[in-house]
């Protein structure tokens, strides 16, 4: 078989994967996608990680998309990789390790593909979020909980430090609260989520729904192109150096300024009307 044909095989097997373990929905300039494996507390499996990335893949050059919503069903949000997979993966005659740093690279491209998106993501989140779901939460660009949301880095509790969350852990929440997550496996609520970083706000289980597809549309209803560019650069520039970064925002602040739709949209509050979007 060619390559080309394997590569085809393999998009339409991940086709078929997406179709039952992840949901998409459009509507309104807002995806919603729904990650459906609740017996197995939506782990990022194999299956699961190669589902987020094929649609996130399709979603960054989706121009009809202005906001993402990322959830799960069942009764949490997403308790991690698959230990069952794991533990499968030892089986190899190398005891597993080509495996493993297969299965954490893929994951560390997925999460870097969420935050590389034009888009927004949002996370909507309930019941529990650990270890590398508790890292899919940092990574989204932002997060609402159910009240009673449970969050936690707590490989160390079963002997595995978890490394690769850490990374996005502990670029949202501050330094020594992430080693302490991370060093005893211990679980915060939604309080001290919000307190720390970790999401922006909790709200009532039953609210949860609403809260997040009205901050979604919120975002959807701004213009594109200065959501792309602001997400871009909050990010970059996040990297350097104070000087640095002022200089490299002040670039991007001139490209913004020269867009006909930024002058549109400036124009249109002067006069006190509605911008004439596309």
């Amino acid at each position: 078989m060619s390559p080309r044909a394997e590569l085809g095989l393999l998009r339409t097997n991940t086709e078929r994967i997406e179709m039952t373990i992840l949901h998409r929905e459009d509507r309104d300039f807002v995806t919603t996608l729904t990650m459906d494996a609740p017996e197995r507390l939506n782990a990022l499996s194999d299956e699961m990680l190669a589902a987020l990335q094929v649609t996130f893949d399709d979603i960054a050059t989706d121009q009809s998309v202005r906001a993402v919503v990322l959830r799960g069903t069942g009764k949490a949000f997403c308790a991690g990789h698959d230990l069952k997979q794991m533990q499968a993966g030892r089986q190899a005659d190398d005891g597993g390790a080509a495996y493993f740093a297969d299965l954490f690279d893929r994951c560390a491209t997925m999460m870097q593909t969420i935050q590389a998106l034009p888009q927004p993501v949002i996370a909507q989140v309930h019941g529990i979020a650990t270890a590398a779901g508790c890292q899919l939460v940092a990574t989204c660009d932002l997060a609402i909980a159910a009240d009673e949301t449970r969050f936690g880095v707590n490989g160390v509790n079963i002997g595995l430090f978890c490394s690769t969350p850490m990374v996005a852990l502990t670029r949202n929440i501050p330094r020594k609260a992430a080693f302490e997550m991370l060093t005893t496996g211990r679980f915060i609520n939604t309080r001290e989520a919000q307190e720390l970083g970790l999401i922006n706000r909790a709200v009532s289980a039953d609210q949860l729904d609403n809260a997040t597809q009205e901050l979604a549309n919120t975002i959807a209803s701004k213009l594109p192109i200065a959501v792309k560019t602001g997400k871009q650069a909050f990010y970059k520039q996040a990297q350097m150096t104070t000087a640095d970064a002022y200089a490299y925002a002040g670039q991007i602040m001139v490209e913004n300024m020269l867009d006909s739709m930024t002058d549109e949209g400036i124009s249109a509050f002067l006069e006190k009307r509605s911008p004439d979007w596309p």
